[in-house]
């Protein structure tokens, strides 16, 4: 069993940065690939960025490339997501996950195990 709490969230304006931080509890972080995704208002969830148990692997959606970075650290049992250049569009509840199904991290919600409740970003115009 793995709990996840994620903080960092808030009202930022576009352009800003944030810093997204997912706690995990338990002594078995390092076996779980871990992934950001996020969901607005009416809209499917959304695969962000992931990473893999070693930290080696990273992952994004386009519409992050070159802005998010997604980082770990298994002495903390934390995974980060570093948000640059934000925009409106970026408004979301922002969810961590840790995942156990596939060797390599994946896209897909469904093979994610665990999940935290979220934290809010709005980036305001």
């Amino acid at each position: 069993q793995v709990q996840l709490v994620e903080s960092g969230g808030g009202l930022v304006q576009a352009g800003d940065s944030l810093r997204l931080s997912c706690a995990a509890s338990g002594r078995t972080f390092s076996s779980y690939y871990m992934g950001w995704f996020r969901q607005a208002p009416g809209k499917e969830r959304e695969f962000v960025a992931s990473i893999s148990r070693n930290g080696g692997t990273t992952a994004y959606t386009d519409s992050v490339k070159g802005r998010f970075t997604i980082s770990r650290d298994n002495v903390k049992n934390t995974v980060y997501l570093q948000m640059n250049s934000l925009r409106p569009e970026d408004t979301a509840v922002y969810l961590c996950a840790a995942g156990q199904t596939t060797f390599l991290p994946t896209r897909k919600p469904s093979l994610y195990n665990y999940w935290g409740q979220g934290t809010q970003v709005t980036v305001s115009s």
